[in-house]
């Protein structure tokens, strides 16, 4: 058999390097669009005007008051690997600008038409420079143009028409592009944005310079329900700060597609930083829902790298257990915060104005929410029966307070069906689930009692389960042995390969232990944590919770109904059953007005 001879090497020519690196930086429309983005920001523009043709298949063209191009250095613009963002090798580590790619100008000019209009502030006239696939289609010339930058890109792909053929449909394309812009639009709050689709303005947004007028914004680009329905938190420790809105557990999403992450004003995708949201909600939201959030970190910019993935949409934290023990910590204690003042669940009305819940924080400080005390919380054992109510109706009162003085909840007047309570407070009128709030404060109360106890009732099993597993999984459970031994584990290391589980807690005897040992152990070492076992635990005591809450067609006296709704006040995450369901909402006399058309 004759052997194969080694292949030539030789040098790619520059329109095959130059297609080359526009498939690593132009995906599609909205790629191309991300990297003139954030060009217009590095370069200090506080105005931006977006235009997008058919998805951006036809064009795509941004406007900007930045600082332009020298004329000059128009050609060092369209060439490859040059930058005005880095300087040393240091820059790469303590990045200050967006971005640096010195490929994106000449990579989308090798895949398109482009156009680039420019002019500084001390130049008497603008600059035009014009390319068709990479290659210059005429002289740089004067114009007439504002001080700023235009880049206009026609027909995307017009000379690499196999990578067209990937393009999904036009609206796919743009919605793509509307994400993009949103995100800017989000993490640039000093940046007016005025976005246009096929002739026609998709949304317009001015500066914003404090919380008010960003909630503005927040209509504009995340939509009025969840702007009204959400938080706004605000709270710093240790270098680490963490700003801006969560969405009431009672307003979650089906998918996760109103998660905005941003990270020293980049947005980015990270893992962790989900993860620890969804540990923040995981008592709070309803099976299988997603939590809202626009969250904005700020930390040293040199510990972080914003250098591991191309599209710098990821990022990896020199200290990634410190900010993950940060962001939950933070929202844990903000979600659980969320009081019967703060969050308000109001039946649906159109143009009915809302007051933003708000949490803020410091090292030292708590939850700034109004806690009123409760006469008795259900009491007995972990496995004891709990069908008593545990309601105290001496703990009342029957005088009625001025308005200034009445509770969040008000006081009930009366019960409707067996199922609701119907209150008044100084705004209008509550209706209360009284199923839904007692389950929740059955559940909240018997996490307590757990917590004080020193240890947790254990069940050691007569035949011990031997689990086989990899050798990272065998290490991790060994090292987070302790911890796991205070939820009622014993777990010793039987080979390198292999533990054994000769005790668990009593509460979860009857589960597939087996399971949640591994999907532990993969929890532990994704994220260096892990609550399957405290989650099964409380799905026991959520359980017990729901059988012992009080059940319709109960009659209650309106001293029982005040004392819930006392309860209630004093309870962490009282907006919510165990299930994740309202346990109450409101009408304000305005809402009231408006439904019945009062003062027209």
């Amino acid at each position: 058999m004759q052997k194969k001879l080694p292949a030539e090497i030789r040098l790619l020519d520059d329109n095959l390097v130059n297609q080359i690196a526009a498939g690593e930086v132009v995906e599609r429309p909205a790629s191309l669009l991300k990297e003139l983005l954030e060009n217009s920001l590095d370069a200090g523009a506080t105005e931006i005007r977006i235009h997008i043709d058919r998805g951006g298949i036809k064009r795509v063209s941004v406007n900007d008051n930045g600082s332009g191009i020298p004329h000059d250095q128009i050609p060092l613009a369209v060439s490859r690997h040059a930058t005005s963002k880095l300087s040393s090798a240091d820059d790469l580590f303590n990045l200050a600008t967006m971005g640096f790619r010195g490929e994106a100008l000449p990579s989308i000019a090798a895949v398109s038409r482009l156009t680039l209009k420019t002019r500084v502030a001390d130049e008497d006239s603008g600059y035009e420079y014009r390319a068709h696939g990479g290659t210059p289609v005429s002289e740089i010339r004067p114009i007439a143009h504002p001080v700023g930058t235009t880049v206009e890109i026609e027909d995307l792909f017009v000379n690499t028409p196999a990578r067209r053929k990937f393009l999904r449909t036009e609206s796919t394309e743009f919605n793509h592009c509307d994400a993009v812009v949103r995100k800017i639009a989000l993490g640039n709050p000093s940046v007016a944005i005025d976005f246009m689709r096929d002739g026609k303005t998709v949304f317009q947004t001015y500066r914003a310079t404090d919380v008010a007028t960003m909630s503005e914004r927040m209509i504009k680009v995340c939509g009025q329900p969840f702007t009204n329905q959400s938080m706004y938190i605000d709270y710093a420790v240790d270098g680490y700060a963490l700003e801006g809105w969560i969405g009431l557990p009672t307003f979650s999403r089906s998918q996760r597609d109103l998660q905005y992450f941003f990270v020293n004003g980049r947005s980015v995708t990270d893992h962790l930083a989900s993860h620890a949201v969804k540990r923040a909600y995981s008592d709070v939201l309803y099976h299988g829902r997603h939590p809202a959030f626009v969250l904005f970190l700020k930390l040293d910019s040199r510990l972080v790298d914003v250098n591991v993935h191309p599209a710098k949409n990821e990022v990896r934290f020199r200290e990634s257990r410190m900010v993950y023990d940060f962001l939950f910590r933070t929202l844990n204690r903000a979600v659980a915060g969320i009081s019967p003042e703060e969050g308000e669940v109001a039946l649906p009305l159109p143009d009915a104005g809302r007051v933003q819940g708000r949490w803020s924080g410091a090292a030292s400080g708590s939850q700034q929410r109004i806690r009123m005390p409760a006469s008795d919380q259900a009491s007995g054992s972990l496995t004891a029966n709990i069908w008593d109510m545990g309601l105290n109706p001496s703990g009342s009162t029957t005088e009625k307070e001025e308005d200034e003085d009445l509770p969040p909840l008000g006081h009930a007047v009366a019960q409707i069906k067996g199922v609701y309570i119907l209150a008044e407070n100084k705004d209008g009128m509550i209706l209360v689930d009284m199923h839904a709030a007692h389950e929740r404060i059955t559940y909240e109360s018997l996490k307590q009692q757990l917590d004080s106890q020193d240890s947790i009732r254990t069940q050691p099993l007569l035949v011990p389960i031997r689990i086989a597993m990899s050798f990272s999984e065998v290490r991790c459970l060994e090292s987070h042995k302790d911890e796991l031994g205070r939820l009622g584990f014993e777990i010793e290391v039987f080979a390198e390969d292999q533990v054994v589980i000769r005790t668990v807690p009593e509460l979860l005897k009857n589960n597939d232990i087996e399971t949640m040992i591994r999907d532990t152990a993969s929890d532990l070492l994704e994220h260096g944590s892990s609550d399957r076992p405290r989650n099964a635990i409380n799905e026991v005591l959520s359980s017990i919770a729901c059988h012992g809450a009080v059940r319709a067609n109960r009659k209650l006296e309106i001293l029982e109904m005040n004392a819930l709704l006392r309860q209630i006040e004093s309870v962490e995450r009282s907006g919510q059953c165990n299930h994740g369901r309202p346990t109450w909402m409101s009408l304000t006399m305005v809402e009231l007005d408006k439904w019945f058309m009062r003062g027209r």
